[in-house]
């Protein structure tokens, strides 16, 4: 931070900003003058003409003024202060709950006030509870604003009035400090105003040209502008990462043919040539010394993590340790037998580890790392901790890395600088990632696509079944296991709680053991006990469960081929891309697979809609593109949840519309205009630029 730049100076340093003051701004991220000048209104309030009270009707919020004709105190129920103003066209009561033996005395009959707020009903017609009220002088004191009044996001303890002057005074004193880092070019061609045009008049807007409710929608100028270079900023943050990964050093990698040949042919399977492909493209990164940065997508089933075996393979054979760090236990167990069953003939030691693993054989897994006498580790989020060194670790391989915090990630690619060099990473997703957002999101990343099913892998037919029909879906359970098979039964999120889920999955349970009693069934959730619930989940593999009933605990990682069937109960209450994950816990046989979305009717239009995409499409990619156009990108991305991206301005369902142009854009900055990066970086991201470092 540059202290000599007046916009860098504390909030401290302007008038009526104590110390206690600053602390509360801090919590709302704002530190600097800068920071003030760009905490937008999320709202705003008409107070630039005077409503007739005899024309206000309740849920309008309106600027009143009248004579006080009447003031009690009511005692009854909960101790209010009544005061009754006209203002000739008709009466309003303004109720006050807090008030003094002051205002009792200042609201007195005769006196003339000004007052601003919600009307609503009350006991005795319309009436404003607690408003912003002036005294006035005379009856033809004016009242009105010259603009519309900006409503600010707050925090505990700080007013809007202490805001707006704060604001008010920054924008005075260092607004024309500001510079504007996008080229007059580009202005032009989208119709933009300028800088400081836009922070005016987002600050203090003309009622003339909009209205309070214009003001937020998409097509406004001022507002549009401030979101695409807020977008521009993330979007080159990330490429800046990109460049700056490029001049680290990292290990090279090769391998000779009869190990790349010997790997292969011990595989219970051929490659298809989708996994083929993406292979070449993350041997040719990891033959370079600048670090791998690569995302694989692939649908549910595509064969992700064979691919990071093969990328295992070139470290070790290069003498470099591997890290898999997946985002469950469960999973992490999965690839943990996998790639102990792929590397069998290979003299190289895997090791697991994960915050179970405790005491001794804790102990014992850390001294293999750091040693070096461990090739590869497999674990959670265990893998980052301080007390995990390695003594030459060349890979990373993250699935499912949207599941990671952004500090988690970068703790265990910051392991590799005992050795002086930075890792390879491989970053895995079975979650399609539309184009747009993969712009935004991961435009530090290489990205590879697994576009193609390993053979004999046949599509699921997927069927949408009201509740009504519940006993009808129980009964083919009783039809599917007497045939051998195992089947899921899934019950979704209910009021965001996982208290309330879990409850709802005990329930079904204990129902379907009563009317299935020859059945073999057992539950699993996300409050249990992670060895008893990978306990339950190996008896569910090895045949010892015929029917599992789960929370969406089960959405990754779970690979039992001879369960074909699955129901999902609620499904309406779930994203398409989410049910799309669940639905690829069947489908890994050779036998047909079926899942019946149990819906809760009525459906509405929408819901239906997406049932019916999922029911007409086994591809990925098509779903995660009708998810983004149903749910829109901030749901698809899981911002609101993650807090991965925080945005001040930009709210990616409203200005989708934006994201194309801003690939070609930031080329143009990046290669013409070098000297506005940095400055967009810190402006839109401030100190926490390095979450990009993936």
């Amino acid at each position: 931070m540059d202290r000599n730049d007046p916009l860098d100076q504390s909030v401290a340093s302007l008038g009526g900003i104590g110390k206690q003051t600053a602390n509360k701004l801090e919590k709302l991220g704002i530190r600097t003058c800068q920071d003030l000048i760009f905490h937008l209104p999320h709202r705003y309030e008409d107070r630039t003409r005077i409503q007739a009270i005899g024309a206000i009707k309740p849920g309008m919020t309106a600027l009143i003024k009248g004579k006080v004709e009447l003031t009690d105190t009511l005692l009854r129920g909960r101790k209010s202060l009544i005061c009754r103003i006209g203002d000739g066209t008709g009466f309003i009561n303004l109720r006050f709950f807090h008030f003094s033996a002051a205002q009792l005395t200042q609201l007195s009959p005769g006196t003339y006030i000004s007052c601003f707020a919600e009307v609503r009903h009350g006991y005795a017609g319309l009436e404003m509870i607690h408003p912003d009220y002036k005294i006035l002088s005379n009856p033809e004191q004016s009242i009105t604003e010259d603009t519309l009044t900006p409503v600010y996001p707050l925090t505990e303890g700080l007013s809007q009035s202490l805001l707006r002057k704060a604001i008010k005074q920054a924008l005075n004193l260092h607004l024309k400090n500001l510079t504007d880092w996008l080229p007059e070019s580009l202005l032009q061609r989208f119709n933009y105003p300028t800088l400081i045009q836009a922070i005016n008049f987002l600050h203090a807007p003309s009622s003339e040209q909009m209205t309070a409710e214009t003001l937020l929608q998409n097509d406004n100028p001022a507002r549009k502008r401030l979101a695409f270079e807020e977008l521009l900023s993330h979007h080159l943050s990330l490429r800046v990462v990109r460049e700056q990964a490029r001049e680290q050093l990292a290990p090279p990698f090769s391998i000779d043919e009869t190990t790349r040949r010997h790997f292969l042919k011990s595989l219970p399977f051929q490659l298809t040539g989708a996994q083929q492909r993406v292979i070449a493209e993350i041997e040719a990164d990891c033959s370079r010394q600048q670090p791998m940065l690569r995302l694989v997508q692939g649908d549910v089933g595509s064969g992700k993590t064979v691919v990071s075996a093969y990328a295992a393979l070139l470290a070790l054979a290069a003498g470099y340790q591997v890290a898999v760090m997946a985002p469950t236990e469960l999973l992490a167990e999965q690839h943990f037998r996998n790639f102990t069953a792929w590397f069998d003939r290979f003299q190289t030691q895997i090791i697991f580890l994960t915050g179970q693993i405790k005491g001794n054989t804790r102990k014992t897994t850390l001294e293999t790392l750091e040693d070096g006498s461990a090739g590869i580790v497999i674990g959670t989020h265990a893998l980052f901790q301080e007390s995990v060194t390695f003594k030459k670790l060349g890979l990373i391989v993250i699935d499912e890395q949207h599941r990671f915090g952004v500090h988690q990630r970068m703790a265990l690619r910051d392991k590799g600088r005992n050795a002086g060099i930075r890792p390879h990473q491989l970053v895995m997703t079975a979650t399609p990632i539309p184009r747009t957002l993969a712009m935004l999101q991961y435009s530090d990343l290489d990205i590879s696509i697994i576009d193609e099913l390993p053979p004999g892998r046949k599509p699921i037919v997927t069927s949408v079944i009201p509740s009504e029909r519940r006993e009808e879906v129980i009964a083919r359970i009783g039809h599917w296991v007497a045939q051998k098979r195992q089947a899921y039964w899934v019950c979704t999120l209910i009021e965001e709680s996982e208290a309330l889920q879990c409850e709802a999955a005990e329930k079904t349970a204990e129902l379907l053991t009563q009317v299935l009693p020859d059945i073999r069934i057992a539950l699993v959730h996300g409050r249990m006990k992670a060895a008893d619930k990978d306990a339950v989940m190996q008896d569910f593999k090895n045949h010892q469960i015929d029917l599992l009933v789960a929370t969406t605990v089960i959405e990754v990682g779970v690979d039992v081929p001879n369960a074909g069937l699955m129901i999902i109960e609620n499904p309406e209450r779930l994203g398409l891309s989410q049910l799309h994950q669940l639905r690829g816990r069947v489908g890994r046989g050779k036998d047909d697979s079926y899942c019946l979305l149990l819906y809760q009717s009525p459906l509405s239009d929408t819901a239906r809609h997406r049932l019916g995409i999922l029911r007409d499409s086994n591809d990925g990619f098509v779903i995660a593109e009708k998810d983004l156009e149903l749910r829109g990108p901030g749901e698809v991305m899981g911002t609101r949840q993650t807090g991965q991206m925080q945005f001040k301005i930009a709210d990616l369902d409203r200005d989708t519309d934006l994201l194309d142009n801003i690939p070609t854009i930031a080329e143009s900055l990046l290669h013409h205009s070098t000297d506005a990066v940095q400055p967009l970086i810190k402006r839109w991201l401030g100190e926490t630029v390095n979450y990009a470092e993936v």
